[in-house]
């Protein structure tokens, strides 16, 4: 993480015609593994997760000048990476015409086969748990249990109180607990 200094000054770099390419490469180099992996816990397979990752960093060259500094960079990065991730994932349950609760179940499934899954037994329950949530209670579980965001980044991501991602989480929480305890 970077401080809110050098956030200001990588954006005005950015946002600036004379070094943009090399500001850029800086962004990506920052913000790549941690946007992997937020992506990653939603998608589930590495294949979709890089092509994602990669129309993510172009939409972010195409608008970065159109960024206003309302919120932090990363904020805005994760917010384009997370809506970049739903409509993936609508779009497959769309071409398979299956619900996105079945489609989650499936890329759960689909993770044993999954060359660069490096999960044991217990971490395959887990995901398979998370799965059974509501859309909006995986990625609130999702960014606050395995990338450690406070609440107020995940609100500020997800464009939400804190008040709801704080009820989600525990909805979350105690709907996983249940899962895990009956399996």
């Amino acid at each position: 993480m970077i401080t809110q200094e050098e956030e200001k000054r990588l954006l005005a770099t950015l946002q600036s015609d004379k070094e943009i390419n090399t500001a850029f490469s800086q962004l990506v180099s920052l913000y790549k593994q941690r946007l992997y992996w937020h992506i990653r816990n939603m998608v589930k397979n590495h294949d979709d997760t890089d092509d994602i990752l990669q129309n993510v960093f172009i939409k972010v060259y195409k608008n970065i000048k159109k960024f206003k500094g309302d919120s932090k960079l990363y904020s805005w990065l994760y917010r384009i990476a997370t809506n970049e991730s739903i409509t993936f994932l609508n779009q497959k349950a769309k071409k398979y015409n299956i619900t996105n609760e079945e489609l989650s179940i499936q890329l759960v499934q689909n993770l044993e086969a999954d060359v660069y899954y490096e999960g044991d037994q217990i971490q395959l329950k887990l995901q398979n748990a998370i799965a059974l949530l509501p859309q909006k209670q995986q990625q609130v579980f999702n960014m606050k249990y395995f990338q450690e965001l406070k609440y107020k980044e995940i609100s500020e991501i997800l464009e939400t109180s804190e008040g709801a991602l704080k009820a989600s989480y525990h909805l979350a929480t105690k709907k996983i607990e249940e899962f895990l305890k009956n399996d």
